[in-house]
């Protein structure tokens, strides 16, 4: 245990994430409340991830885009192999609304933008948000695992 926080193992590739993560998506504005002072939001992560809760979890909704821009300025100071990014897609923000998408174009866009404002070369834990009922599930998938871009594949949730 890192910190006095249990670590468990996800999935078959022996990944392990601490068993207490950070959900991220009220650090900022995300439609729920005003966003938290940045600085302490920032301090609340180094905290977290100091007391071995290292697995941090955001979404390209969240904001959009905010948060996960925001993740990527607290990561500056922290060793990132230590942390268990996880991030997901599936939702696009629209004018008072949002759209669910699974097709292979966004979800290869979504993993591509994500990476660029993280500012991360990759990224542990890829989620899908929601479900696109309109593409088979196995068309998601098959193009997160086949991605141009970096993604370490230890879990596709």
């Amino acid at each position: 245990m890192t910190g006095g926080v249990r670590r468990i193992k996800i999935g078959s590739q022996g990944m392990e994430v601490s068993a207490l993560g950070l959900g991220c998506m009220s650090m900022t504005n995300n439609g729920y409340g005003p966003a938290k002072p940045e600085e302490d939001m920032i301090k609340l992560i180094h905290h977290a991830v100091n007391s071995g809760a290292t697995h941090l979890d955001t979404s390209d909704f969240y904001g959009p885009q905010t948060n996960e821009i925001f993740i990527g300025k607290a990561l500056k100071g922290l060793e990132r192999g230590n942390v268990q990014l996880a991030t997901k897609f599936g939702v696009k923000s629209l004018e008072g609304d949002c759209d669910i998408r699974g097709d292979p174009e966004y979800v290869r866009a979504c993993c591509e933008a994500s990476l660029k404002w993280l500012d991360v070369d990759y990224i542990d834990l890829y989620y899908v948000h929601r479900v696109d009922f309109r593409v088979p599930i196995e068309i998601t998938i098959i193009i997160l695992l086949f991605q141009d871009v970096s993604l370490r594949l230890h879990c596709i949730c």
